[in-house]
């Protein structure tokens, strides 16, 4: 029966965001006409002449969640290791409640946090750089980190407390130390359920609105010559959120086209978080299968 109910819902939400899709889809149809694959590739994003490329909103989206994820990586496994594994069951659970606590935080909250805090310390520190303001894709990045940190530090957490005791008492049996039987036993264990709170975390980087609309500086049109090249993340970009979460969207109703380009965007928006997403529910149900 459970596993009866668990296919319908599954179903239920599939359908829901297949039903989300089609409609952006729809509503997007106009631009997908005049531009066609041009839509994702080019770099110029000028409404009033008609010219719609989303090429540097998907590039700062990237960017922005691959620098959160980055820094919110080493820093949320660890912290859910050390909860896991080294801390006694009070202390662990304090600071559980705190990341839970932290995961409840408004975004707004964070992006306020960011202008006071963030912004003037990414100017600072690389001031030799010429920057013309804090608000850059490497703050969204840095800022979008901290916010996914309850997330990968939580599912890691889970993870690793899902490994079973008796494989740990086990290793400590044949004389391994506890930092030896957390690297041979623990993380071998639960490597797909970390992998699957990193997923996720990415995820919800990509997904955020205002925190990065806050700080990323919504530059249009912000694209390296080299795509290796560094030097954007020290500038004023734009990521998909931030772009539809502007004033843009609310002016672009009275034009078909320009509407399409807005709503192609969220169906950009919808398909890569979907499909993150996805394959961090993937990952946790192989976990959860094995364990």
């Amino acid at each position: 029966m459970t596993r009866f109910f668990c296919w319908v819902f599954s179903l239920l939400a599939l359908l829901a965001f297949g039903g989300l899709l089609a409609v952006f889809l729809w509503q997007s149809l106009p631009v997908w006409q005049a531009e066609g694959v041009g839509y994702v590739t080019k770099n110029r994003w000028f409404f009033r002449q008609q010219e719609f490329g989303a090429a540097a909103m998907i590039y700062g989206s990237a960017m922005v969640a691959l620098v959160a994820l980055l820094v919110a990586a080493p820093l949320g496994l660890g912290t859910a290791v050390l909860m896991s594994e080294y801390l006694p069951n009070r202390l662990r659970w304090g600071m559980k409640v705190l990341v839970e606590l932290l995961a409840g935080v408004p975004s707004v909250v964070y992006g306020l946090l960011g202008i006071l805090l963030l912004r003037e310390w990414v100017y600072d520190s690389f001031e030799a750089f010429d920057l013309l303001s804090g608000d850059t894709l490497l703050t969204a990045g840095l800022l979008l980190a901290v916010m996914v940190l309850p997330t990968v530090v939580t599912l890691g957490d889970d993870a690793l407390r899902a490994v079973p005791s008796t494989q740990r008492r086990a290793a400590r049996g044949l004389g391994l130390t506890r930092a030896e039987v957390v690297g041979s036993v623990a993380l071998p264990q639960a490597a797909r359920g970390m992998g699957a709170a990193l997923l996720l975390g990415f995820g919800r980087a990509l997904g955020e609105t205002v925190a990065v609309f806050l700080v990323v500086g919504r530059q249009d049109n912000q694209l390296p010559e080299r795509w290796w090249s560094m030097q954007p993340l020290l500038e004023s970009g734009q990521t998909l959120t931030s772009k539809l979460g502007g004033a843009e969207t609310s002016i672009a109703y009275a034009d078909d086209l320009h509407w399409g380009a807005m709503m192609g965007l969220g169906v950009l928006l919808l398909v890569l978080t979907g499909v993150v997403t996805l394959l961090g529910t993937i990952f946790r149900s192989r976990r959860n299968a094995n364990a």
